[in-house]
């Protein structure tokens, strides 16, 4: 990489010239900005006590210093403290030709480390995916896909909070008012009935709360006696006395549930290498938690309730395990984590929950720092906002939740409405047209909420995600199906490019180097994207390198240029940045069409 040489020849410099040896780690390298002449700016202001000279003396001492012992220099200007340096077109046209058939450009090897353990998805089995899943799903899947791409090796792992007093609100109102109906019996997907009674006991649950209320209860104390939610209370207490009938229904609507998962997962694309599922690692948090209390990092209430006191670090008291012995969100939390370092081993445990679970892993790496733990340092909460919709919130008591299946039927709806008007789906057969709708409508949402840096909110828009001409998945993906007809007749021109030993004499076009220089960009935005844990990093780089092909395919002529050797750069350049789209699309998971 050049920007290391230029370090290096920086340091040699500032020894040779002023006597001091520095740490190139110190030196502020950096992309000149788009307005300036250059390529990379060096700022000088920290050598001046070194050079007692002015800035722009110091800047000129660099400069011709670099100029002449580096032959990829060819020319720089000083503008005050600032050094930019522009790089010989020779340098970047070697980088085209030694990389253009190398499959692995821009991903890194294997780094022979302990993996990481990846955690992304975690759905309740007392209701469908939802768009916040589809966030979470994405993030996930891409974040992997990075860090592989990084050298890592990466356990995908999915937790399936399948137990607890959510899901025995599911089970009450089904043995209430279910009627023994099926997903068979109704048509509807499994995952879809089971939310159907999560939605029906809230609403009893409440007017039996309002009801309370118009008897003079507080609305706390309604909250806690109304008759549904002891009867709710009093199935998890049975589930787990391992009661054989609680028991068989538990397993009977999971089951509805995890076909269901299994059908949208498969339509989103997502994969997992292991799923875990709390009703089995409760158990290890239980004893995690006896432990403790034996250990005396925790303490126990009159109640018999146990608690970890948290007050010396920042935060408070949290429950641990209930006054009946039945265990919370933390509990199988505690017993995950043990349960995954004994089976990996890992470097790093890293998990995609939502923001309004901060609070939550920090009382979990803090509790296990408590027992002793040395894997809590290693815990990375993966912290990401909420979506909305253009009409408010989504609430899943209450119903109003954009399922994640209905967001992909109206995905796939709105890339066909699109791609038929604007006539991109003549020449393709109904089955053909069928896969382009579905790879553009799921291109279009992937890409919306990946190119969102992970730790803001959101808002999305489903008929503005799929534009052909903005900042959009489907734009992307139409500039590589543009690049391979090009490619395609070039290939029925007889242009044997890839075949071509070509020593190029004719200096490059401005948007001929500035393509190239994209191209070089790809390995440092997938490091970036893994260090900062954010596929945002992959998907604008994607937009900029699809929007600057476009203005370069625009303004330059490929196979109808006159000069041959300018023909065979071209479409060098343009199967180089084919290939560069496909690698960082497949990164955000998202399929990059031949034709469209």
């Amino acid at each position: 990489m050049i920007e290391k040489k230029i370090l290096k020849k920086t340091v040699d410099a500032i020894k040779e010239m002023y006597g001091q040896e520095i740490n190139p780690s110190s030196i502020g390298l950096e992309k000149t900005r788009k307005e300036i002449t250059g390529d990379f700016t060096i700022v000088v202001f920290p050598f001046l006590k070194m050079s007692r000279k002015s800035p722009e003396a110091t800047a000129a001492d660099i400069g011709n210093y670099l100029q002449n012992n580096m032959n990829e220099i060819q020319s720089y200007h000083v503008i005050k403290g600032f050094l930019n340096l522009e790089i010989c077109d020779s340098y970047w046209l070697n980088f085209l030709q030694e990389n253009l058939s190398n499959d692995g450009y821009g991903f890194t090897v294997s780094r022979g480390e302990p993996p990481i353990v990846l955690e992304y998805s975690s759905p309740n089995t007392n209701k469908p995916l939802h768009l916040g899943h589809i966030r979470n799903n994405l993030l996930g899947f891409s974040l992997s896909e990075i860090l592989k791409a990084n050298g890592h090796q990466v356990i995908m792992v999915n937790l399936v909070n399948d137990r607890g007093i959510h899901i025995c609100k599911s089970m009450l109102a089904y043995i209430n008012w279910g009627n023994g109906e099926t997903p068979e019996s109704t048509g509807i997907k499994g995952d879809h009935l089971i939310g159907k009674y999560y939605v029906l006991f809230n609403k009893h649950y409440q007017e039996e709360i309002a009801e309370l209320v118009g008897q003079g209860k507080s609305q706390e104390e309604a909250e806690r006696q109304a008759p549904l939610i002891l009867e709710a209370q009093e199935i998890l207490r049975k589930w787990e006395t391992r009661d054989e009938e609680t028991i068989a229904l538990w397993q009977k609507m999971n089951g509805w549930a995890y076909e269901g998962f299994d059908q949208t997962y498969l339509r989103l694309g997502i994969v997992f290498d292991r799923t875990y599922h709390e009703s089995e690692t409760y158990l290890l948090g239980k004893k995690l938690v006896m432990e403790g209390l034996v250990k005396g990092a925790f303490y126990q209430k009159d109640d018999g309730s146990i608690w970890v006191d948290l007050k010396d670090e920042g935060l408070d008291e949290k429950l641990l395990l209930r006054a009946d012995g039945t265990s919370v969100y933390i509990t199988q939390d505690l017993g995950t984590a043990q349960l995954r370092y004994d089976d990996f081993h890992p470097a790093e445990m890293i998990y995609v929950v939502g923001n309004e679970q901060n609070y939550h892993f920090d009382v979990l790496k803090k509790t296990l720092s408590k027992l002793g733990q040395e894997f809590a340092g290693h815990i990375h909460h993966l912290s990401y906002g909420m979506v909305e919709l253009p009409h408010g919130k989504m609430k899943s008591r209450e119903g109003t939740v954009v399922d994640a299946d209905a967001l992909m039927d109206e995905m796939f709806a709105i890339a066909e409405s699109t791609t038929r008007e604007l006539g991109k789906a003549n020449e393709l057969s109904e089955k053909e047209a069928a896969q382009l709708f579905n790879t553009i409508g799921l291109g279009a949402l992937k890409y919306y909420i990946l190119k969102v840096d992970p730790k803001k909110n959101m808002l999305f828009d489903p008929v503005e995600s799929i534009d052909f001409n903005g900042n959009t998945g489907p734009f992307i993906q139409y500039t590589y199906a543009r690049i391979q007809s090009l490619l395609g007749k070039a290939n029925d021109s007889g242009f044997l490019w890839k075949d071509a030993n070509i020593s190029f004499q004719s200096p490059l076009h401005r948007l001929e180097k500035e393509t190239i220089v994209r191209l070089y960009q790809f390995h440092e935005a997938v490091i970036a994207a893994g260090n900062d844990r954010s596929p945002a990093v992959i998907a604008n780089y994607v937009y900029d390198l699809a929007k600057g092909f476009n203005q370069f395919y625009q303004e330059l002529p490929v196979l109808k240029e006159v000069d041959r050797e300018k023909v065979f750069l071209r479409l060098m350049i343009t199967h180089f940045t084919g290939e560069t789209i496909r690698k960082a699309t497949s990164l955000l998971g998202i399929q990059a069409p031949p034709r469209m």
